[in-house]
């Protein structure tokens, strides 16, 4: 299978690698994926396997859609406290949800809260239609953004990254979309990193398993959607310095966290080597793929898998993460792979709470019948007592946790179909 032509790629050292990467273009199979590591402050490229081609970018829409609403906010549109209605298009949205009631009230800071940890389609709908007026008229403000950032591969139908047509994106474009969200909302950073939220007995846990388990991940968001495989876009700080990294198209949610994890340590080791490594530029300056996106359909959805595929119920597979490119190792990919830690490999370390989980409520901000939670994205508890929180369907057993008791009257809820949903 040959690899499409990297921009910037110098031939120094690379061989018959970058005499592939020079050959002529070729959509990636299905089982490629889509890799890039950036710095954060300078925008440089440290890392970039197939970055540029355009990809379905499943929930990871969510980060601009997150984007979207602060620079609403900045610009006096709406604030923090600005309430949002669920209407029943919002609360028609699959599969995974908060499940809240046609009229029920959500603030747009716990609506943030809630988007980015539960990945909830039915809150991204309600932003989009509170702030843009319309799912079409946020798209709008979605597409606005992203061409005044440079994102010159991405397109945005909807809020929430659910399947539709031209609804695209890159590595490279959300490479650009992460550094604009933590260069230009830096008071905001606390959304984007936290462990878990808590809406009366549930607690939700964040899908993104760096969260918690790779020191210094202090962003961002996940998404899965059969045609995309599992996606992420990830930061991380160590001793000041921050780190970007996406990965697109991996067979589970594991492995997904395994190779960002990977990625995110050479990244860091390879400060003293640098030398060693020819100039891949930066972000920006990446020439866009002419392709369409591949579709992953068969590959992460199809009769071989023991269970159906999303975020909630994921099968595992072993991975090598020793090799952070594809298997034919493209130059970016040998660059990094030449600086893997002494030990040969990178795991994450066990899940580590550093925080309770987040409440979050429905209702005005200071509503006497909620729980007291400022509205700086620090999620802090000020009450000890809440009232009941409205049933939510569309739960499933994965947010629960182990200990909590159901309420006294909740029906348990039919398991949704997910086999094509994002998360």
């Amino acid at each position: 299978m040959r690899f499409p032509p990297s921009p910037r790629c110098a031939a120094f050292g690379l061989g018959f690698a970058a005499a592939v990467l020079l050959s002529a273009a070729a959509a990636p199979r299905a089982q490629a994926e889509a890799t890039l590591l950036i710095e954060a402050a300078t925008g440089k490229v440290l890392h970039a396997e197939n970055a540029t081609y355009p990809w379905y970018p499943a929930s990871v829409t969510k980060v601009m859609t997150a984007y979207t609403v602060l620079r609403a906010i900045k610009e006096g549109k709406v604030s923090l406290n600005t309430l949002l209605t669920v209407s029943r298009n919002a609360a028609a949205q699959q599969p995974t949800k908060m499940g809240f009631k046609i009229g029920t009230t959500v603030t747009i800071d716990n609506a943030l809260k809630m988007l980015m940890v539960k990945s909830a389609n039915d809150v991204a709908v309600a932003i989009a239609e509170g702030v843009g007026g319309s799912m079409e008229g946020f798209a709008d403000m979605m597409n606005a953004n992203a061409r005044r950032l440079g994102m010159t591969q991405s397109n945005f139908v909807n809020a929430n990254g659910l399947p539709a047509e031209n609804h695209v994106s890159s590595a490279r474009d959300l490479g650009i979309l992460a550094r604009a969200l933590l260069r230009e909302f830096p008071d905001y950073d606390s959304y984007w990193h936290i462990s878990a939220i808590r809406y009366g007995n549930r607690v939700m846990r964040n899908y993104n398993q760096l969260v918690d388990r790779y020191p210094g991940t202090d962003g961002l968001k996940t998404g899965f959607i059969c045609a995309s495989g599992y996606n992420v876009v990830a930061s991380a700080t160590r001793n000041g310095r921050r780190l970007i990294v996406v990965v697109l198209g991996s067979y589970s949610g594991s492995v997904r966290a395994q190779k960002a994890a990977a990625l995110l340590e050479r990244g860091f080791n390879s400060g003293g080597l640098s030398w060693l490594t020819p100039s891949l530029g930066t972000v920006d300056a990446l020439a866009p793929m002419d392709a369409q996106p591949p579709n992953l359909r068969e590959e992460m959805c199809g009769g071989h898998r023991r269970k159906p595929p999303s975020e909630e119920n994921e099968e595992e597979q072993p991975e090598d993460t020793t090799v952070a490119g594809g298997e034919n190792g493209s130059a970016q990919a040998f660059q990094l792979s030449s600086l893997k830690p002494a030990n040969g490999k990178f795991v994450l370390g066990p899940p580590v709470e550093t925080a309770a989980p987040v409440v979050v409520y429905t209702g005005p901000a200071g509503h006497p019948d909620a729980p007291q939670v400022a509205t700086g994205g620090g999620g802090k508890k000020k009450k000890k007592t809440a009232a009941k929180p409205e049933p939510a369907s569309g739960e499933s057993a994965g947010d629960k946790p182990k200990a909590a008791k159901k309420p006294a009257q909740a029906k348990k809820p039919a398991k949704p179909k997910v086999s094509s949903a994002n998360q």
